[in-house]
């Protein structure tokens, strides 16, 4: 990041500081399957991808043709597509009858060609939306299963070659009633303000969501040993220490946005003090 855009980073996450993301009208919310684990930062030769915190699992699974979604884009999706069921209360979520409208409340800036925001922005939606998630729970005794795909239907008459164009119908999605339950029932409260500006990074997202739902239960001091977090947020890094310097860059700049974390980054640890979250947990109900 050059110096423009350091100063530029830094404005913005203090302008978050000066007013409440319900103030701002910028509350937003993410799944908490998904925070608790996450989805690929970068493009999956298989189909089958797998992450675990504690004895918490996910599984993401994908058409062959079409692959598993990756990258910051699924991300933005998701926390857009809980906020809007937390919402409205509702299994159908109405998406528009523009692309590019539509693009504009994700921040991303339609541009066509091969390498553009809108092809990559339709290829990562159709990954998503065609995967299938499953969330494993055990311990020494008992185990659990979730299957919490994210939709039933979708309905997306977009045409990418005229993304400003209105289609006659407005595209839809249907949620499926597992992940709808899951959703509103305990939804993790964000700063789409924060999304935003950390979107360059799909770490920096994941780190960020996760943080500010920890440090909404946490206690006491915890240290975290650096392989856990590792198979938690990183476990396609082939040596540990490129994941704890990388891990550590974005945590830096996530700190920044979320001024009221407190951690400590150490030689074998990670350490979160009991800090305030950025956005309290609240009854959706």
């Amino acid at each position: 990041m050059d110096k423009n855009s350091l100063d530029k980073f830094i404005t913005e996450a203090l302008a978050l500081e000066a007013e409440t993301a319900k103030e701002a009208g910028a509350l937003g919310f993410m799944t908490r399957a998904l925070v608790q684990a996450t989805m690929p930062h970068s493009k999956q030769t298989g189909t089958e991808f797998t992450r675990k915190n504690g004895l918490f699992t996910l599984t993401i699974l994908a058409p062959e043709k079409i692959g598993l979604p990756y990258g910051s884009i699924p991300r933005l999706l998701i926390a857009w597509i809980t906020t809007e069921a937390v919402r409205t209360k509702n299994r159908q979520i109405i998406l528009g009858d523009s692309l590019s409208k539509f693009m504009e409340q994700l921040d991303l800036v339609p541009t066509g060609g091969r390498w553009g925001t809108i092809t990559r922005f339709k290829d990562q939606t159709c990954r998503l939306l065609s995967s299938s998630i499953k969330c494993f729970y055990e311990n020494e005794e008992t185990w659990a299963v979730k299957n919490i795909d994210v939709i039933e239907d979708a309905n997306l008459w977009w045409n990418p070659k005229k993304p400003d164009q209105a289609t006659l119908f407005e595209s839809t999605l249907t949620l499926s009633e597992r992940f709808f339950s899951e959703t509103i029932n305990s939804p993790v409260p964000v700063d789409m303000r924060a999304l935003k500006l950390l979107s360059r990074s799909p770490l920096a997202l994941d780190i960020y969501c996760w943080l500010t739902y920890r440090m909404s239960y946490l206690k006491k001091p915890t240290k975290i040993p650096w392989g856990a977090l590792c198979v938690q947020f990183g476990s396609d890094y082939a040596r540990p220490r490129d994941f704890k310097n990388r891990f550590s860059n974005q945590l830096r700049k996530v700190c920044v946005v979320y001024q009221g974390a407190k951690v400590d980054i150490e030689e074998d640890f990670l350490i979160l003090y009991p800090s305030k979250p950025h956005i309290p947990l609240i009854s959706c109900g």
